[in-house]
Parts: C-alpha cells; structure tokens; sequence
C-alpha cells in the first residue's frame, strides 16, 4: 500500500510551479515582440485602459461579496475553511487579472506581426492566450495543494480531515467566477449589440469601424467576457473536479491507505495535465503556405489530450496495478472532445449555410431554424456525458466520476489558452481596421478570428461537460456529507425539490439575459445620440465619445450581477435550512439535469447565429447591406447573450449551488434539526 506522506503533496505544488514558471516565459515571449507603430500602441492601449478599468470596479464590489462570506463562514463553520475560501476567491481574481493583462497587451502586437504573416500573428496571438490558459492551472493546482498541505499541518489534522476544509476553496472560485461571467457577459453581449443595432444595420458601416461610438466597448467586451470570463470560469471547474475527487477519496476509501492512493492520483493526474499542455503549446504553428490556424491549434489540443490519456494510462499502473481509473480518466477526456466536437459540428461548416439560407425569408424563420438546430446539438453531449458516468461508476465507483471529470478537464491549460487566444485575434482584427491598415492585414487576422470562434464553441463544450461531471461528483460529497443513503424519487420532498432546482436554471438565464437587453438598450440609445448630435461623425470628420459607452457598459454590467450571484449562494442555503437537506438534494439534481443541456443549447445557438452572420458577410448570398444580412445580424444579436452571457453562467450557477450546500452542510443539519424542534 502507498505510504501516507503528506509531504508527497508538494509534488502537485511543484508542478504548479512548473506552469508558473512556463507562464513567466510566455509573459516575457509576448512583451518583447513589436507593439506596432503610435496608432496601434493608441488604439491597444485605449482597448486595455478599459478593459483593466471595468476589472477594478469590478472587483470592488465583489471583494465586498468576498468579505461579507469570509465573516459568516468564520461563524458558521471554520476560520480554516474561511482561509481556503479567500485563497480560492483572490487565486480566480488573479488569473482574471493576469489573463486580461496580457491579452489586451499582444492584441496590437498580433496586429503588427500580421503585416508579417499567418504563422507570425499566430505566434504572438497564441502564446498570448496561452498566458491566461497555463496561469488558470498552475495558480490552481499550486495555491489548492499548497493550502491542502498546510491544512494538514494544523493541531490534530491530516490528510483526511484536511480534505473537509478545502471546499471552501472551490467555493471561493466558484462565486468570483459567477461574478466574473455573468458582469463580462452583460458587458461583452451588450457593447456587441448596441454596435451591431445602430452601426451594421441602420448606418451600414463595418462592425469595427471607427465612427461607431462603440467599438472600443465591444472590443474591451471581448476581453472581460471571453478572456476573464472564461478564465474564471474553466479556473473554478478545475479546482472543484480536484475538490470533488479529494472528498470523494475520503468518503469513499476503504482505509486511511486507500484514501491516500486516491488523493495522490487524483493530484497525480492534474499535475500530469499541466507538464502535458505546456508540451502542446510548442506544436501551435502554421507555414506561411498554408495559413491554417484552426489546424494548428487541433493539433497542439490533440498532443495535449494523447499525452494526457498515455499519462493517465501509467499513473493509473502505478497506483493501482490496473486500470480501472484510467477508464474513468480516458471517458472523461474523450467526452470533452466529443462535446467540442459536436459543438464545432452544429456551429460551423455545412450548419451554417444551411442556417444562412433561411435569412433569405428573414430573421424570424432565421430565429425558428437556430433554435431547432440548437435543441439537436444537445443529443450527443448528453448521450457522452451520460455514457462517460457510466464507464466511470462501473469502472471506480463514485470515486470514477470525480475522476471522468478531472480528466476532462487535464488539458484544461490548452484548452483555456485556445479559447482566450481568440478575443486577441477579434481585437488585432478591429485595431487593423481602425488604424485604416492595408487589407491583407485583416485577411490574416480574419482567418485567426474564425478559427477562434470555433475553438471558443470547442471551450464552451468543454465547460459545459465538466460543468457536468464536477457537479456531479460534487451532489455525491453533498449527500455524503449530510449523512443521505439514498436520494428518493418517490419522496414528496424530493420531487418538490426537483421542479424547484429545473426552474432555477431558467430563473437564472432569464434575469442576465434581460440584463443584457436594458444594457444593450442604453448603449443603443447613446450611439444614436451621438450620430445625431456630433457634426461630422458618419462623414468622418467628427470623434466618437468612446468613454461614455464604456461607461455606460460597465455600470450596467456592475449593477446587474449582484441579483444572479445572490440567487446561486442564497437558494441552497434557504431550502437546506428549512425544507431539509433530502429536499436540497432535489433542487441540486434538478437543477444539474435542466442546466447542462440548457447550457448546450444556449451556447450552440448562439455559435451557430453568430457563424451564419459571418458566413454571408464573407461575400455569400449578397453579403454586407443585404436585407439577408440584417436578418443574420438580428439573429446574432439574440445569440449573443445566449452563448456569451446565459450559456456559460449557467456553467458556474449548478457548481456553485452544489459547492455552496457542501461547505455548509453542517450547518444546514445543525439549523434543520432546531428547526425541526419547533
């Protein structure tokens, strides 16, 4: 039996480190490439300015969040697991911070080496990303292992009950990360509207035009929704599928031995994936004779995910003699590939010409054809995640699952920086357009533009599964922790339960996605005044005010997020205390099995509306000033708070819900059980 060591912990902490270090490079890599001349430095740092400007009013109003949590959790359960939850809190606001820095940072730079070529603007645009991609791991699993093994040093712990007092740490991520998607999805989808609206329809003008008084909006929304956002939010799926499959080992470990294997392949397994998706990162690279970025960034995903399965393959020998983990690691992984896949499938290609042709007869049989096709992109993400429980359950138990997630999510650090490489692209696309730059410049930053979006529909996958396989994992702790055998499906209170957890999810959409339309509808109404009002500025001759709909954006953003991330923290805690932790157990799998195909759906809408938009503006059925054009327009403006805002939130809404029941477990059976006296 493998021998309990809790300093064995530090080689997870070591890898972390490793990334760490890989991180610093990247930093240095993109820094030293040539930012381009005073237009593209003015431009970029216009983009940034804003960008880092929302982060910090931002995170003024959700380190309050932070503060008032820390109090009551040091109330309710622990000072210990208050720390683990302010480390895992500051730990996602760092790799928001970080990500963001840096993107807004080589945007410029990849436009400038863009005069120089496909492969040139790849090799600033990417390792940009990477930057976000390979921080999100490396500050995850360093700060996660390093705070496990201190906790294992306090008075009268170890590595088991230590395990107890993490969760707070995925708690901490999990609420930044909800704040952080749904304030930069609000603020990304409605700059990109108010911009599409008045610009692309009613003045005809490019979508990156310098005139429209919202572009510098939208090209910052780009970063805080698709750079942070999606940072936070595969940043917190993360450390919960470690969480979850720490608690799990506990609960589950025939002895203290047993547990112990458990924890270490589990660690073992993360580690692997960061040292895996560094190794990927270097085969991201085109020839300047064939120009294809979305060939390059599959293969760097692939080598990533082959490494990772022959990693786990010998892992999986190594701490157990065979392979029942490896099963559960392998399901997982290839899972996640296939919800990329299926997304790519349904928002790219033959798809979207099809969906293209239907604006002939306008927007509303435009509408009708996206939201059929999305409802059919969701059969075989469910069917694989599904399967992968399966496999995983049968292959190592509850314990599998944990692990089916945590495989999916072991190239988290190339699937993160494939992602975050595209809002940099969008932006070197905008700046050229802009800075008024020769056309074969936008032609390569077009072409890394749309293998961006479809990496980002591959990203968006993978979130979603893991979403799925995390929050899974993470129901079975919360049942364990309350003390429940069974969760019974003809008990009253469970299928009370059950239709009250299937409404939040769409609760939840509803609420950020009219968030969405008030924004959008203010940033419509300062573009229109500004055309009206400033001489000169269709013709050219006058400056658009861009401040102000960053402004606007951003206070619109700040002020709609609070609701959504109060109903996450706040409805676990009510029902559990009152109605039981039985009836808490309902609401948590029903709003686990409305959520993820919810969240497929929305994600593939909107990729599909947004592609069949771009497909016509190629130059397809009569392209740009069409009335099929603006009936593609119209349907992308309704995508975008489908994919950008609503669909990724929903993500982090049914993992937080569930951390939030386990870290409070032991109060909602003390509070319940007084209540009960009554």
């Amino acid at each position: 039996m493998l021998p309990i060591n809790p300093s064995s912990i530090l080689y997870a902490t070591l890898s972390g480190g490793i990334g760490l270090l890989f991180v610093i490079y990247l930093v240095q890599y993109v820094m030293n490439k040539d930012p381009g001349d005073e237009t593209i430095q003015e431009l970029s740092g216009a983009i940034q300015e804003g960008a880092m400007a929302f982060l910090k009013r931002e995170y003024r109003v959700v380190f309050i969040f932070i503060a008032a949590v820390f109090a009551v959790l040091i109330f309710a359960t622990n000072i210990h697991s208050a720390i683990a939850f302010l480390v895992g809190a500051i730990t996602s606001v760092s790799a928001g911070y970080v990500g963001m820095k840096i993107a807004t940072a080589a945007n410029g730079r990849t436009t400038q080496a863009a005069t120089r070529g496909f492969n040139e603007a790849l090799r600033v645009a990417f390792p940009g990303g990477a930057v976000m991609g390979m921080y999100v791991v490396s500050i995850g699993l360093f700060s996660l292992s390093l705070v496990y093994y201190i906790m294992t040093k306090l008075p009268g712990g170890d590595v088991f009950s230590a395990v107890g007092l993490i969760s707070g740490f995925s708690m901490g991520a999990s609420l930044v990360a909800l704040f952080a998607r749904v304030a930069g999805g609000i603020y990304t989808k409605a700059a990109d509207v108010g911009a599409d609206l008045v610009g692309k329809v009613e003045k005809g003008i490019p979508e990156d035009d310098p005139r429209n008084p919202a572009v510098i909006a939208d090209l910052v929304g780009d970063n805080v929704g698709d750079v942070a956002g999606m940072g936070a939010d595969l940043y917190e799926s993360y450390v919960g599928a470690i969480v979850s499959a720490l608690v799990i080992a506990v609960a589950t470990g025939l002895s203290g031995p047993d547990s112990f294997k458990k924890i270490m392949f589990a660690l073992g397994l993360a580690s692997m994936g960061i040292i895996v998706s560094i190794i990927g990162t270097f085969f991201v690279r085109t020839s300047e004779t064939d120009g294809d970025p979305g060939g390059a960034l599959r293969r760097g995903t692939f080598i990533s995910a082959g490494l990772a399965i022959i990693g786990a393959f010998f892992l999986s020998k190594y701490y157990y003699g065979e392979l029942s983990v490896f099963w559960a690691a392998l399901f997982g992984l290839l899972s996640g590939m296939v919800i990329g896949r299926t997304a790519e499938r349904y928002t790219s290609g033959k798809a979207i010409e099809d969906l293209a042709e239907t604006c002939r007869t306008g927007a509303a049989t435009n509408i009708i054809s996206g939201f059929a096709l999305s409802m059919r992109s969701t059969v075989v993400p469910l069917v694989f995640i599904a399967i992968s429980t399966l496999v995983a359950f049968y292959t190592a138990g509850v314990y599998g699952i944990a692990i089916a997630a945590l495989g999916m999510l072991s190239t988290a650090g190339m699937t993160v920086s494939v992602d975050a490489y595209g809002p940099i692209s969008d932006n070197a696309g905008g700046i050229a357009e802009m800075a008024q730059m020769p056309p074969h410049v936008r032609e390569v930053t077009d072409s890394l533009d749309a293998a961006g979006n479809t990496t980002a529909a591959i990203a968006k996958g993978f979130a979603i599964g893991s979403a799925a396989l995390t929050a899974l994992a993470l129901f079975f702790a919360y049942v364990h922790a309350v003390q429940l055998d069974i969760i019974d499906l003809l008990s009253a209170k469970v299928v009370a339960g059950l239709f009250v957890g299937a409404m939040v999810p769409y609760v939840f959409a509803s609420s950020v996605m009219d968030a969405v339309g008030r924004a959008a509808f203010e940033v419509v109404g300062e573009v229109r005044r500004q055309f009206a009002e400033i001489p000169g500025l269709m013709e050219g001759t006058g400056k658009a005010d861009y401040a102000q709909c960053v402004d606007i954006t951003t206070a619109a953003a700040l002020r709609e997020m609070v609701g959504p991330g109060l109903v996450s923290v706040l409805i676990p805690v009510f029902v559990g205390i009152f109605f039981g932790p039985e009836t808490l157990g309902g609401v948590l799998a029903g709003s686990l099995v409305v959520g993820v195909p919810l969240a497929i759906q929305l994600a593939n809408a909107g990729g599909a509306w947004d592609n069949a938009k771009k497909y016509i503006e190629a130059g397809n059925l009569g392209g740009k000033g069409t009335p099929i054009h603006a009936a593609a327009v119209t349907g992308d403006t309704v995508g975008d708070p489908f994919k950008d805002t609503a669909g990724p939130a929903l993500n982090i809404l049914i993992k937080l819900m569930t951390v939030v029941a386990l870290v409070f477990a032991p109060v909602i059976l003390h509070l319940n059980a007084l209540i009960g006296l009554f």
